[in-house]
């Protein structure tokens, strides 16, 4: 072999080998990162996606296919109805998508007690019966001071804006609060302005 048959060998030899470098290198590179991003930002933007598209498409149906009625009757059929009844729709104004998130989402704040609907625009007929009975329980003057500081503040000056089965039910939930939590006048009208469920934006109350 000649000088320059060597020298080209040579030449040839430490181009495959810079090839194969690069090659190598740009393995390495791409597949030391994830072929998928489940990073935990990312995974908790999927969830919030996941649950945002549940709760508008369980807007969708409440606010179209209630049953909830203002009418003495409608309450008075409460104590009838299955306990896995559900009380399901707003009661005057349509529902608001808005409002609706925010209700839910400030309710959570409240998942510990059981007594407390998670959703002012589905709640078990079981559940409304229970709370119906604990309206004519009697407070003490201190309690009765919190339930009346909750009617005077709330958004609708009461547990509901007209005294419909929600007044009954909603107000049942104030007694059972302030007896068995010690909720405040506060808490009660932060239930209350949480779970009015007459429909409409978050301004909306009937209430003077």
């Amino acid at each position: 072999m000649n000088k320059r048959s060597f020298s080209s060998s040579k030449k040839a030899l430490v181009l495959m080998l810079v090839i194969a470098a690069i090659i190598a290198g740009y393995f390495y590179f791409a597949l030391s990162k994830p072929l998928f991003n489940f990073s935990p930002r990312e995974s908790q933007k999927v969830t919030k996606g996941l649950v945002n598209e549940a709760l508008a498409a369980r807007f969708d149906y409440l606010s179209k296919n209630g049953n909830s009625s203002c009418s003495g009757a409608f309450r008075d059929s409460i104590a009838s109805m299955p306990d896995n009844a559900r009380l399901q729709g707003s009661c005057c104004s349509p529902m608001s998508m808005h409002r609706y998130n925010e209700q839910v989402e400030g309710l959570k704040k409240y998942q510990n007690i059981a007594k407390i609907p998670p959703d002012p625009y589905d709640i078990e007929a079981g559940l409304a019966k229970k709370l119906l009975a604990y309206y004519d329980e009697p407070l003490t003057p201190d309690e009765q001071k919190a339930y009346d500081y909750a009617m005077q503040n709330s958004s609708e000056k009461g547990p509901c804006c007209c005294k419909c089965w929600r007044w009954y039910v909603y107000g049942g939930l104030g007694k059972y609060l302030i007896k068995n939590y010690k909720f405040t006048g506060e808490q009660i009208t932060d239930v209350w302005n949480l779970s009015d469920g007459c429909g409409g934006d978050s301004e909306h109350h009937h209430a003077s």
